[in-house]
């Protein structure tokens, strides 16, 4: 009962519009960043190494490095701070979370790009469009 209220009231600061990304995409976020009466746009770029948490509390970390240090920031995915989200890269991983790019130094920290083709592409986005499944009808042939 108190979760079902706790949802409700979370709806309205949800934000209608969230973009698609995963694990192991270069992300492009905008934040707003607030110095005294001034308020300016700042761009971090990384990795996405984790997802966490579910409606309002759902936050991202973005891994970067910055003159051979690594740099990690975690974000409120529905925050009014968090200005847009853009995905760069999509990379190919076969895990939830991504920590073991810690321990990595040099070309080891790279993932592979997933690459899709774009016949498969353009097929998921008519499929999508039109509603259907990729699934044959089951049946007896019909002979015309």
């Amino acid at each position: 009962m108190s979760s079902e209220l706790i949802d409700i009231a979370e709806q309205a600061c949800l934000k209608s519009s969230v973009p698609e990304f995963h694990i192991g995409d270069t992300v492009d976020v905008t934040c707003r960043i607030i110095e005294g009466g001034r308020e300016r746009m700042q761009v971090f770029n990384g990795t996405v190494i984790a997802r966490r948490g579910r409606g309002i509390n759902e936050t991202f970390t973005v891994r970067r490095i910055v003159n051979n240090e690594g740099v990690e920031r975690v974000f409120m995915l529905h925050s009014p701070l968090v200005a847009d989200i853009q995905a760069r890269r999509r990379g190919k991983v076969r895990r939830a979370k991504l920590y073991f790019l810690r321990g990595r130094v040099g070309k080891a920290r790279k993932l592979k790009e997933l690459r899709v083709s774009s016949a498969k592409a353009a097929r998921q986005v008519s499929l999508a469009d039109s509603g259907s499944s990729n699934e044959e009808p089951v049946g007896e042939p019909v002979n015309a």
